[in-house]
């Protein structure tokens, strides 16, 4: 076999054994028994790959640990759907496109059928999870997006009307956990009404959402001196920035969708509520001739 060919197959190979490894360490940790099956038959398939290129190489490969430890830990962190998918992403397929050339093709038989199980069987059968956080999303989205653009909004204008650190937290925190409650409440009456199946589940992940964002933003105003509220409310308008670019690249990678359209739209509006707020506040600091 030509050298160069012998390369690649050895890179697919281990290849192989890494996300056999990846996708068994995550299905042992999987409660939901569909799930943990589909997980433990992607695995096999990856183990029978990795068995055919061992022929060619007649080597035995190792797993690469840090992948391992790397996809096991963001599947703990953000969830197995969004570590498999970004495990599987277009970069991936792109490699493979590169490796499965002609001449691999040509040499390896086998080469043709594995190629297409890696981009479409596998695919098939990531798309069979259902991870409940995911089937959530809907909630979660309404938590952020309702935090980030009413307690943006309020943040930058008690910045400029109230212009104190301990003044604007405490307002903060006070709309911040009523409106916590309220869109809680909201959501559950929302889902019992389309006859969901767990209501309070939706209302749960929605008050987890907004809560989490309300914690975040506020936390310049809590730690920062009393007069560096301008301070304060830059490193909150930067705090928004990341939320938003964190919470769209998760949606992005583990439900398929596009990431730069959602993060500008919701940069827009957040940033804009966030200005508008700001001249509100200061016209109504000068109309009421408040001088705090």
């Amino acid at each position: 076999m030509d050298q160069k060919v012998l390369k690649k197959v050895k890179l697919l190979q281990q290849k192989e054994i890494t996300e056999n490894e990846i996708y068994l360490n995550i299905a042992k940790k999987i409660k939901d028994e569909k799930n943990r099956t589909t997980l433990e038959k992607i695995a096999e398939e990856e183990m029978k790959h990795y068995e055919i290129w061992e022929k060619y190489t007649n080597e035995e490969m190792q797993p690469v640990k840090r992948e391992v430890l790397y996809y096991t830990f963001l599947a703990k962190l953000f969830g197995y759907t969004f570590a498999i998918k970004k495990m599987e992403n277009q970069e991936n397929q792109e490699e493979l496109e590169y490796i499965f050339d002609q001449e691999l093709l040509k040499e390896i038989p086998e080469a043709e059928k594995i190629y297409q199980d890696e981009l479409v069987h596998e695919k098939k059968l990531i798309d069979l999870l259902d991870e409940e956080r995911l089937r959530y999303i809907g909630s979660m989205v309404l938590g952020l997006n309702d935090a980030l653009v009413e307690f943006t909004g309020s943040l930058a204008g008690y910045s400029f009307a109230m212009q104190s650190n301990k003044l604007i937290s405490l307002a903060g925190l006070i709309t911040g956990i009523s409106a916590t409650l309220s869109m809680a409440t909201s959501e559950f009456l929302s889902a019992r009404s389309d006859e969901e199946e767990n209501p309070t589940k939706s209302a749960t992940y929605t008050g987890i959402a907004y809560l989490l964002t309300v914690v975040l933003l506020i936390m310049p105003y809590l730690v920062l001196p009393d007069q560096w509220y301008g301070i304060a409310l830059g490193i909150m308008l930067l705090l928004v920035i990341l939320i938003i670019a964190v919470f769209n690249y998760y949606i992005a990678v583990a439900k398929d969708l596009s990431f730069k359209q959602r993060f500008k739209e919701m940069s827009i509006i957040s940033l804009g509520v966030s200005a508008l707020s700001f001249i509100i506040g200061l016209l109504v600091k000068r109309f009421l001739g408040i001088d705090l």
